[in-house]
């Protein structure tokens, strides 16, 4: 971490913004030349020593805690508008639980709830908000009596959760990236953004492995590959924590699938087999926790098979600690403690429940009411002999490791000048183009339709309900206060004056019966009737149709899981009818979830995939339809033709896809639909590539050793584009039964038209392995079937190997 002089730690020390509560009797020589009098004892003990070890310190440190100090480091206080009450320290805060310390206070003046309308110049104004958070800091240094810093965390999923930082397309667009590269410098701008704001936590990436796709979350995730997200997973952690602040996995475990999709009030019941435990949903996390070190790892809600994750020793110790290498510290998702009372009813008591998370490995407990509902009985536990002091010093020791891993007890302050030279938008704005340009993935193409010819172009009719909206532009979990550009907007800008943009919304992104409207068809009201009509007007004498069609920020996303995948409300027949009026359609959509666009599908020439795209989406998605770029973007997730087919994902075991027999002893018939839309890995390009000269070397022979593989990639095209060149391993013939492929493999490359580039692929034994019939890790010997294409079910080229 960059140290910051002497000369702003004592700056910070005497910052306009100190409040009464700081400013009585603290010393101003507990700041000294490279280290700080935290306990204020007039000596450089063990734990202020920088020279000193980071067991030394710790040790040194929690020797001198009371048990009040110690239960005040397990549990979270939520900033101003969540919890807090006060944007900067009160005399009341001696009255309050935390003056004896606590372990992080989040989402502190980030701009989420009321503090934006109230206190604009803490958070959007650089400068007063670090200087805000300087303050509040220098309030635990020097008005508690250890003087233990604070942790200020922070939501990152969408970029770092804060007014005006550099913002992100939803991670399932991130995903379709198929970059690492670029996932990795999302994670260094996020982690700098959060370094120089005075965030030290910042808790992303999500890990879920999406398989259903009726949860309302899908759209926070990568997708609903393992191996693609643990890649990408591992590129993230190591770019935030690259600027020194810590990562916190989420959701920590078995979360993504509760049982029916349900989310919301249910969020649990998880019908995940052992061996699929392992293989598929906990393979991202014990890779990136190896890989990666993060410092930081979030509960969640659910149980599995009957146990609560967050009270499961099994989870939050033995697999994720002794198993995967685990050293940073557990965080409750909040209310996940409460859960274990109120929703699972596996223990008796709220104090009960207290016992059984921090006994199973939790360190702190985050929810949305005051930290003294944890602290309180944490405290009572251990006076009472219900909970030994062991663990509670185990769990504060797993705390205060990453508070001196994070150089919390070296720098605890900032500088504002760095923030408002380092931090904002409007600092990466080549990058927030360049991430959304490449998550656009081109699902259809028919007769070259795209990209559209702007000297051929004279009206164009942008239409339907997401075309002028922005609100899945800001998310909750990302950046706020910023401007957007809409589809419609980035249509106006791109034409300018060169063409007429005409627009009409058409219908609303739901209509008045919806959900329950999706069960049976209703008629369409008159004013539904007229919305339609007026955009059927106004494609009259177009060129072309861009119809901008999906979900909104409202129908998708945390507790918001779908019973049906078809475009919501009237929006199906606004697209019929702007068809019907036989001007040539473009179909941009706008989703968190696969759709089953089966009847856009079959008769609308060209569709992109925009899933949920940030502030710039409209001017990505302009340029992509004009063919200033080029999509290169691949699908994460599957498109089933019906919700009937669920689970129909990537990867899959052996004959669970297959196909029904005409006849036969057992029966047969034609009772089901095969197959999906769209399959993992597809994604059109305005050129096209052809594969050839596969190479594996050295030739393999043994279960333990590497070797790489590798073929030529060649545009055949007249543009230059992107190909995502992917790798899938088939497992032949095993002891248990395994996936049909497992994706092994990715690289996104850049041609110029005729231009070859040999792509290369290094295959170990982790890329072999499997759970064997005792639960344990192994490479088999036997054939493998390696494979290389443009998608999972697009192979150009294989090769069979026999290892022993």
């Amino acid at each position: 971490m960059k140290k910051l002089p002497v000369a702003i730690l004592l700056l910070a020390a005497a910052a306009t913004l100190t409040a009464s509560a700081a400013q009585k009797t603290t010393p101003k020589t507990i700041y000294h030349k490279g280290w700080i009098d935290f306990n204020k004892n007039g000596r450089m003990d063990p734990f202020e020593d920088p020279s000193r070890s980071l067991d030394e310190r710790v040790e040194d440190l929690l020797g001198q805690m009371t048990l009040e100090e110690k239960s005040c480091q397990l549990a979270t206080l939520y900033g101003y508008g969540r919890v807090l009450r006060d944007s900067l320290p009160t005399e009341g805060w001696k009255n309050e639980v935390w003056k004896d310390g606590i372990a992080n206070i989040d989402e502190m003046l980030n701009g989420v709830g009321k503090c934006l309308r109230t206190t604009p110049h803490l958070v959007s104004d650089y400068t007063g908000h670090v200087e805000a958070k300087n303050t509040v800091q220098r309030w635990f240094v020097e008005q508690t009596r250890l003087g233990i810093p604070v942790e200020f965390t922070n939501e990152g999923i969408h970029g770092l959760n804060h007014s005006r930082a550099t913002p992100l397309p939803a991670p399932i667009a991130i995903g379709s990236t198929w970059n690492r590269a670029l996932v990795h410098r999302a994670g260094e701008i996020a982690g700098l953004e959060a370094r120089v704001l005075g965030y030290r936590n910042v808790y992303a990436p999500i890990l879920d492995v999406a398989r259903d796709p009726r949860w309302g979350r899908v759209v926070e995730c990568y997708g609903e590959d393992p191996f693609l997200i643990a890649e990408l997973g591992v590129e993230m952690v190591r770019g935030i924590q690259s600027q020194g602040v810590a990562s916190t996995l989420k959701h920590y475990a078995a979360y993504s699938v509760p049982k029916g999709g349900r989310d919301g009030n249910c969020r649990t019941d998880p019908h995940i087999a052992p061996r699929e435990l392992h293989q598929m949903y906990l393979y991202p996390f014990r890779r990136v926790i190896r890989e990666s070190r993060p410092m930081g790892v979030m509960s969640s809600y659910n149980d599995w098979d009957g146990v609560p994750v967050t009270s499961s020793r099994y989870f939050l110790t033995d697999l994720l600690r002794h198993e995967y290498g685990f050293d940073g510290y557990v965080v409750s998702d909040s209310e996940a403690v409460e859960y274990v009372h109120t929703k699972h009813a596996v223990a008796e008591t709220y104090e009960e429940a207290v016992r059984q998370v921090l006994e199973a490995g939790l360190n702190v407990r985050t929810n949305f009411s005051p930290p003294a509902r944890f602290v309180l009985p944490v405290r009572k536990l251990v006076e009472e002999g219900r909970l030994s002091m062991e663990v509670v010093d185990q769990r504060v020791r797993e705390v205060l490791r990453v508070k001196f891993r994070e150089g919390l007890f070296d720098n605890p302050y900032n500088d504002p000048k760095e923030a408002v030279a380092e931090a904002g938008a409007d600092k990466h704005r080549d990058f927030m183009l360049d991430i959304q340009r490449q998550s656009l993935v081109l699902l259809k193409n028919e007769g070259k339709t795209l990209p559209l010819d702007k000297a051929k172009t004279a009206r164009v009719l942008v239409a339907g309900p997401l075309a002028d909206e922005d609100n899945f532009m800001i998310s909750r979990y990302g950046p706020n206060d910023l401007p957007t550009t809409t589809v419609l907007d980035g249509i106006r800008n791109y034409l300018g004056a060169a063409a007429e943009v005409r627009y009409a919304k058409g219908c609303d992104v739901v209509d008045a019966g919806f959900p329950d409207s999706e069960l049976t068809d209703t008629p369409l009201t008159a004013a539904e009737r007229t919305g339609i009509d007026e955009a059927v007007k106004q494609a009259a004498g177009c060129d072309v149709i861009v119809a901008v069609l999906g979900e909104d920020d409202e129908r998708v996303g945390e507790s918001h899981s779908r019973t049906s995948l078809e475009l919501p409300g009237r929006q199906q027949q606004l697209l019929e009818a702007l068809h019907a009026t036989g001007v040539p359609v473009v179909l941009v959509l706008i989703n968190g979830q696969p759709l089953t666009v089966n009847w856009a599908s079959q008769n609308v020439p060209a569709i992109l995939e925009s899933w949920f795209p940030s502030v710039e989406g409209g001017t990505a998605i302009a340029e992509t339809l004009f063919g200033d770029y080029n999509p290169g973007g691949k699908l994460t997730i599957t498109f089933p033709r019906s919700t009937g087919q669920i689970e129909l994902n990537f990867p899959y075991k052996k004959g669970s896809h297959g196909a029904q027999p005409r006849k036969g002893p057992n029966g047969g018939g034609v009772t089901r639909v095969l197959g999906s839309i769209y399959p993992f890995g597809y994604g059109l390009s305005y050129t096209t590539f052809a594969y050839k000269n596969l190479r594996i070397s050295p030739e393999p022979s043994r279960t333990q050793g590497s070797f790489r593989v590798s073929c030529e990639v060649t545009n055949t095209g007249d543009r230059r584009g992107d190909e995502v060149v992917q790798l899938y391993i088939s497992d032949k013939f095993s002891s248990v039964v395994t996936y049909e492929s497992v994706l092994r493999g990715f690289e996104r490359v850049t041609l110029e038209p005729g231009e070859t580039k040999r792509v290369s692929f290094e295959i170990t034994p982790s890329h072999l392995e499997l759970l064997d019939s005792n639960m344990n890790w192994t490479v088999e010997p036997g054939e493998f079937e390696i494979r290389i294409g443009a998608s999972s079910e697009d192979i150009r080229l294989k090769e069979t190997i026999r290892l022993s």
